[in-house]
Parts: C-alpha cells; sequence; structure tokens
C-alpha cells in the first residue's frame, strides 16, 4: 500500500494550512448545504451503491454516517500535516475491505480507482457548488487553485496523480461525464432521498424518540430546504441521469434561500466560516477513539 502514497516531504508540501483556499474555505457552515448533493452523488456510482448495500448501515445510522464523513473531511483539511497523512492512510485501510458482489454479478471493490476518486471529486464539486449559491462565490482564480489544492488532498489518500483531471476546466467536463454516463438510479440513492424527506432523529436528549415532536418542529422547515439543495446543487446531468424533478418554481425558490444565506457573509463570525478546528476540538475523544485517531491539536 506505501507506493500508491507520496514520500513524506511531498505529503507535508500537499497537506493544506491557514494560508490555503481550502482552509479558509471547505470549513464554512453554509457547505453543509452541499451534504445531501456530495452523498447523493456518491452512491449513484454503481460501486459505491454496492459498497454501502453490503457494507454500511446508512439507513439505521445516517448520523453516524454524517459524523464520520465530517470527521475525516476536517482531519484531512484542518488536522495539521501529520493528521492529514494519518487520516489519508486510515481511510484506504477502511476501504480495503470493502469488497462484493453487486447484484448484477458483478465483483466490486471499493478501492477500484474510478470510484475511490470519484468520491474525493464529488466533495470539490459541492464545496464550490455550495458557496456559489449559498455561501462567497470563488473567483475563477480561487477555483483552480481550491481544486490543485483538493487534488493534492486527494495524492494523501492514495489517489493516483492519474485519477483525477490536471485543472479545473478539465474537471468540470469530467463531471459531466461521470454523470451522463456512469451514475444511475438505484436502491441506495432512493434511501438517501427517503433520508431526506424524514431524517430520523440523532441520539440527542429532548428531541424525543423516532417520531417526537421536538424533532418534527425542528426539521420540518429544514428537510424541504435540504433537498432543495440537494437536488438543486447536483449538475444538471446528474439530475436527468437520476430522473429527479426541477421546475422553475423550485430554482426561484433555491435562488430566495441563496439571497438570504450569503447576505450573512458580513455579519458571520470567523467560527462560522471556518469551522474546522472548533469542529475538531468538539469531536477530540470520538475521532481518537476512531480510525482517524492522531497526536494533531
Amino acid at each position: 500500500m506505501a507506493g500508491v502514497f507520496p514520500e513524506h516531504e511531498e505529503a507535508v508540501r500537499l497537506a493544506v494550512g491557514p494560508e490555503s483556499i481550502t482552509w479558509r474555505r471547505a470549513g464554512d457552515m453554509r457547505t453543509m448545504f452541499g451534504a445531501g448533493a456530495a452523498l447523493l452523488l456518491q452512491v449513484a456510482h454503481p460501486t459505491v451503491a454496492a459498497g454501502v448495500r453490503e457494507h454500511s448501515n446508512f439507513k439505521e445510522d445516517p448520523w453516524g454516517r454524517l459524523w464520520r464523513t465530517l470527521d475525516y473531511v476536517h482531519m484531512l483539511v484542518y488536522g495539521g500535516p501529520d493528521g492529514a497523512i494519518n487520516t489519508g492512510r486510515a481511510m484506504r485501510a477502511m476501504h480495503q475491505r470493502i469488497k462484493g458482489t453487486a447484484p448484477d454479478g458483478r465483483h466490486y471493490h471499493a478501492l477500484e480507482p474510478e470510484a475511490y476518486a470519484w468520491v474525493h471529486a464529488t466533495l470539490a464539486e459541492t464545496i464550490i457548488g455550495s458557496h456559489d449559491r449559498f455561501g462567497r462565490p470563488f473567483t475563477p482564480g480561487q477555483r483552480a487553485r481550491f481544486y490543485a489544492e483538493w487534488r493534492g488532498l486527494g495524492r494523501l489518500l492514495g489517489i493516483r496523480e492519474g485519477d483525477l483531471p490536471e485543472t479545473w476546466e478539465s474537471f468540470r467536463a469530467y463531471i459531466d461525464e461521470m454523470c451522463a454516463t456512469r451514475l444511475e438510479p438505484s436502491d441506495v440513492v432512493d434511501d438517501v432521498l427517503e433520508s431526506l424527506d424524514d431524517p430520523k432523529p440523532p441520539d440527542v436528549r429532548g428531541l424525543g424518540g423516532g417520531r417526537g415532536w421536538v424533532w418534527k418542529a425542528v426539521t420540518l422547515p429544514t428537510s424541504h430546504t435540504m433537498r432543495l439543495a440537494t437536488i438543486g446543487l447536483l449538475p444538471e446531468t446528474a439530475r436527468r441521469r437520476l430522473g429527479l424533478r426541477w421546475t422553475r418554481a423550485m430554482e426561484l425558490e433555491m435562488n430566495a434561500v441563496g439571497r438570504l444565506s450569503r447576505s450573512t457573509t458580513p455579519v458571520l463570525p470567523r467560527r462560522l466560516r471556518i469551522v474546522g478546528p472548533s469542529y475538531l476540538r468538539w469531536r477530540r475523544d470520538q475521532i481518537e477513539r476512531g480510525p482517524f485517531a492522531t497526536a494533531a491539536s
């Protein structure tokens, strides 16, 4: 496995710090608008869908899946060079065991280069898309820098140099091609959409069991917005491929939500524009008990 990772000196250079556009933008709380879109793009890939179907408890514990994803992303970006390097190796080791036979009889493995790179690519797509619609839109130069840094972080995960396009412009063509030719609807895609329509409550005191009224009060306004953002942030090619309806009225509603969200930028505290460091402090105990354990503070 060591051969798929860069040498230590290069890996330290590829890790991002406070001077990077990734550090300044990936942890903005408004990127959470893109969480559903990223997950949907991921599980629409047949290899990822097969792995989730056979090896994941997403349906029973969607919040656990979310926390693990946030732990991984924040460690990769905000965990310092050692945290990012350790996280990349841990992620690849975790995916080593995810393999089996899909319903169509095809053998699959989570480390298939196309599928493994695609998961990382979807996060770049939705971070930039979330900022464009709900946060601080990227300039062309910022997009190019962000993508170069994100591609470098992919090397820490063991994504090979040629598995993702070199430039942002070629990345856009790659996203459209993948959406148009490789994604497909499935029961796993349906499960993700269902979880957005009727989200289960997390294990938090006071929200009530299963269908508690407090949980309903919290989620009724937000679940509609999250589903709207999830479908709206998908490339049009992905919506067509998955048969997801998108109307002019939905576009206008999302634009209104976006204007309101972007209007908070001048007054949004730094801790909400760069959530990562405080998130890692909050989740320290859970992370240190999990696969991303690190001595980084």
